[in-house]
């Protein structure tokens, strides 16, 4: 069943038309700005006649690309191909197979691109066309893999897409300001770049627009970034809201759902901190319920008393006042100490299983956090989270870093920052699909 898309706008006919001629293919911008649809589009029609037989689709993981690239709900390439693709394996590795228009059948290696050693996977390859989605969430080296896979095509074409990140960013900086530098010195490079925001995607109903920006601020740099696409940095404190309105965020009690604790061992001159967040089933928001920290001692033997100590008296604060915990999370480059907690456990005759905390990255963290703040879904039981209010509010860019992250250098409590952060993490995805409509 062929789904039909919306009307497209000047700007990404544009966009699709430069495809044809150029081999390099740059689709940035906002969140539900149509990049992933109008760079897809533009893939599949040069994939029609395209003399190649091997293409690549590439994603952080392949999941990403699957969703994005493949899927794009329901617009993506199974769509375009409706009736004239399957999915299948090539050598081993997930793959597309379709029909085209020139009556032969091309194959769509489906890869991810996010760890150090992803370039390893499309090696030994020459592929016609590749499409990477999320490019700046992708390993340098695979980026620069997939142009070296590509040089031996008969029509050679790559497709990129990406949301805003900093300016500082290494793709800005070093890998897209090569080709917008040779794009200069000439004119005829193929280099294709451009900017879509929300406004440009003409299937978004005024009545979903409306929505959709009513859950930001337009002050905020993630309006910027979201609606506007544009490439800004944080500036300064991460998480104003709270810092402006903290008793909007405060609740005098909170009850059910799923209950999830995270631990943080801090190092020299830090604690350990404690962080306990309950999420309902409905995955509608967050509330932290407590906040607990412990300054380390040097001793190794007093250190891992004093770490059981706290972290009972953490577990069953939160036992006694909302009968159950769920889950545990801690650093798993930690057994030592992961150790102490499961002793603890096992003397207080608790079974709640302790499981390697995700360690997202920071920049997700920020953003997730952000935008559940401007939409009201991250509240604190008042009187038992004075740490994590005051680390939110202390939090502050680090001024150095390519990307959105917080200063680690003891200027403010970063190891409940992060506990609070391994307990709720997990769950990022779907808070962020469920209030924000995808």
């Amino acid at each position: 069943m062929f789904n039909q898309l919306a009307p497209l706008c000047e700007k990404q006919v544009n966009y699709i038309r430069k495809c044809q001629t150029s081999w390099f293919n740059v689709a940035h911008g906002g969140k539900r700005g149509g990049k992933n649809v109008t760079n897809g589009l533009a893939f599949c029609i040069a994939l029609e006649n395209h003399p190649n037989k091997l293409h690549l689709v590439a994603g952080v993981d392949s999941t990403s690309a699957r969703l994005n690239i493949i899927d794009c709900d329901g617009y993506g390439i199974l769509n375009y191909f409706a009736g004239r693709s399957r999915e299948g394996k090539y050598k081993n590795r997930d793959a597309i197979y379709v029909n085209t228009s020139d009556g032969k059948e091309k194959v769509l290696l489906v890869v991810g691109g996010g760890k150090a050693n992803s370039y390893k996977t499309i090696k030994g390859n020459t592929y016609g066309m590749a499409y990477v989605t999320e490019a700046n969430e992708c390993d340098p080296t695979f980026l620069k893999e997939v142009e070296d896979r590509t040089l031996s095509s008969d029509d050679r074409k790559i497709f990129h897409d990406l949301n805003p990140k900093s300016p500082k960013h290494w793709y800005y900086t070093e890998y897209l300001a090569f080709h917008e530098e040779q794009q200069r010195e000439n004119p005829n490079y193929g280099f294709n770049y451009e900017e879509f925001n929300i406004f440009d995607n003409l299937s978004i109903s005024d009545e979903k627009l409306k929505q959709r920006l009513s859950t930001y601020d337009k002050t905020s740099i993630w309006y910027k970034r979201d609606i506007l696409g544009k490439r800004v940095a944080n500036e300064s404190f991460l998480f104003t809201p709270i810092i402006e309105r903290e008793k909007d965020f405060l609740v005098p009690s909170a009850s059910g759902g799923i209950i999830s604790t995270g631990v943080d061992f801090g190092g020299n001159g830090s604690a350990h901190s404690f962080v306990t967040s309950s999420i309902p089933r409905s995955y509608t928001g967050i509330t932290v319920l407590r906040s607990d920290r412990t300054e380390i001692i040097d001793d190794i033997h007093k250190k891992l008393k004093q770490l059981k100590k706290a972290f009972k008296e953490h577990i069953l604060y939160v036992i006694e006042k909302y009968g159950h915990i769920d889950y545990i999370w801690a650093d798993c480059a930690e057994q030592i100490l992961i150790s102490a907690l499961q002793e603890a456990l096992d003397e207080l005759h608790l079974h709640i299983p302790i499981k390697d905390s995700i360690k997202t990255p920071i920049s997700s963290r920020i953003y997730a956090i952000n935008m559940l703040m401007m939409l009201s879904k991250i509240k604190f039981v008042e009187n038992d989270t004075k740490e994590i209010v005051i680390s939110l509010q202390e939090a502050v860019q680090d001024p150095s870093a390519d990307d959105d992250r917080y200063v680690d250098d003891g200027t403010f409590d970063v190891d409940t920052l992060d506990a609070y952060n391994y307990s709720v993490e997990n769950w990022y995805k779907i808070l962020l699909k469920t209030n924000l409509g995808g």
